[in-house]
């Protein structure tokens, strides 16, 4: 297997003039973009940078980003990527953690870096000019240099990304070259890309679905244009004038694009094929989606960053909900909840905790220095998701949430998925999110926080679910309007705000506002 930095190597031998990265005016083939990345390289010897050492970033999807991705893959140092949204206390945590010896950042990121305690003792590196007494970006890359040769191999460690930690310290996973590389190869394969593809890089560099579409341009010759901050309008305006090809986003984003008021007098014939991950996607926006692109390709892609892909449904409208089969690296089953044993299986149809193998090429080893992580997630030689879910008689996935998610009212188990794709599909549902909020006769009672588009009462939304066929037990008892529902930096739905009461109530009805 090739380290990273190799393959870039034989990109650019194969496609010196094509180009390999748009962002805004700056136009990058990939001879010249190699350019860029032997200059960086040289600068990070000058600096006393070293393979292992651990880089950390708070960036958005800019060209220096992308960038300084693959130089580290170059000097063997470890990319550290989080959320430039990052608070100071957070990045002090990530700088600890991984023993950091550098960060960059730019002007957004500025704020927290400054007030790091951590951060002020590495060298700091600034992507904007005039931040502070940063190291500037745009002189380790002014000088010419040499072109960069790779440093490490195959089995050196390329990245390590932070889980969201939702619920406990985000968990560091390091990843190697060799599964970062495989995953990106899967992902060319699975989403059936061709030469010349031409992708929007908008999910965030810090997550697993941002790297592997930026590294699967790179094996097939394809472009990645930069959408630094994900705007519906200034989207809409990249695939119209790039011609974009694909989208890989997650649903969250697909919503905001296709409800966009510029969307319907946009040109997206460019697009022809679809991809989607990181959370469910709903009935109702499979469907709108389906119909307002018409895609050769609609991929439901069910993964994570310690294992990238678990399963893949290549065609994702014909069959709602569905996760497919296993991807081309992967094998996974479904167990019972709270299973002891790997041996303990979920019956067709039952649901249960899904979990995948770790043998597979494009696996993780481990957390970051969490022993009691890997003990509770990692066993007999596999990884326990977390996530609930079920396989039917034809044998596809389906997955129906998260076990901390799962509602139990009354005895029964009810998945709050189920009921927000019954829910979408109504008209005067915009968005909607369903969580078990405490009651005293029942233990947790089924509650459905609405967006909605236009006025519809809470009558009609209990006949709606009741025509559906939707089972008793699991038809909302209340239901909670709201202007917006609470989701992370990359579009996933955090229930958890909900149940703690940290969302927006809607201020105006549709009727009234109008």
């Amino acid at each position: 297997m090739l380290d990273l930095a190799s393959s870039f190597v034989a990109s650019a031998a194969r496609d010196p003039n094509v180009v390999a990265l748009i962002d805004g005016d700056l136009r990058l083939t990939y001879r010249q973009w190699y350019d860029k990345i032997s200059a960086l390289v040289a600068s990070f010897d000058r600096l006393g940078l070293k393979p292992g050492d651990h880089v950390v970033t708070l960036l958005q999807n800019r060209w220096e980003a992308a960038t300084l991705h693959w130089a580290c893959q170059f000097a063997g140092l470890v990319i550290t990527p989080i959320n430039w949204r990052a608070k100071a206390d957070e990045l002090d945590y990530c700088i600890e953690n991984a023993e950091a010896c550098a960060v960059f950042y730019q002007d957004i990121s500025a704020e927290a870096v400054q007030g790091a305690a951590l951060a002020g003792r590495l060298l700091g590196v600034s992507v904007d000019p005039g931040i502070g007494e940063a190291t500037s970006f745009a002189d380790l890359i002014k000088n010419a240099a040499p072109d960069a040769e790779p440093r490490v191999g195959a089995d050196a460690w390329s990245i390590m990304l932070y889980t969201s930690g939702t619920t406990s310290r985000p968990k560091g996973v390091p990843r190697r070259h060799r599964a970062e590389r495989t995953a990106a190869i899967a992902h060319v394969a699975q989403n059936l890309y061709g030469r010349g593809e031409r992708t929007l890089g908008v999910m965030p560099l810090y997550h697993t679905m941002g790297v592997r579409s930026l590294l699967a341009m790179s094996l097939i010759g394809g472009t990645f244009i930069c959408l630094p901050r994900y705007d519906s309008r200034q989207a809409l305006a990249l695939i119209e004038q790039e011609a974009i090809t694909n989208l890989y986003l997650v649903p969250t984003l697909y919503h905001d694009l296709v409800h966009h008021e510029a969307f319907a007098g946009t040109n997206v014939s460019s697009v022809r094929k679809l991809g989607f991950a990181g959370a469910s996607m709903t009935d109702g926006l499979l469907k709108k989606l389906n119909v307002a692109f018409k895609p050769n390709l609609f991929v439901n892609h069910y993964g994570s960053s310690e294992i990238y892909t678990f399963t893949i449904d290549q065609n994702a409208a014909a069959k709602p909900g569905s996760a497919g089969k296993a991807g081309l690296n992967q094998h996974v089953k479904v167990v019972r909840i709270g299973a002891r044993s790997v041996a303990d299986l979920a019956a067709v149809g039952e649901e249960g905790e899904i979990i995948a193998t770790l043998a597979g090429d494009e696996a993780f080893e481990g957390y970051w220095r969490r022993p009691e992580a890997d003990a509770k997630s990692l066993r007999e030689g596999w990884y326990f998701t977390g996530d609930t879910g079920y396989v039917d008689p034809d044998g596809d996935l389906f997955v129906t949430g998260r076990v901390d998610d799962m509602i139990i009212t009354g005895g029964e188990n009810v998945s709050p998925v189920e009921i927000e794709s019954c829910l979408s599909l109504h008209p005067a549902v915009d968005e909607v999110a369903v969580v078990g909020v405490a009651d005293e006769r029942w233990g947790k009672v089924v509650a459905a926080f609405v967006k909605r588009n236009r006025a519809v009462s809470e009558v009609e939304l209990e006949q709606f679910c009741r025509t559906s066929g939707l089972a008793n037990f699991k038809r909302p008892r209340r239901y909670v309007f709201v202007d917006a529902i609470p989701k992370s930096p990359v579009g996933k739905l955090l229930r958890r705000l909900l149940v703690a009461g940290e969302y927006e109530a809607e201020r105006l009805p549709p009727s009234d506002a109008a």
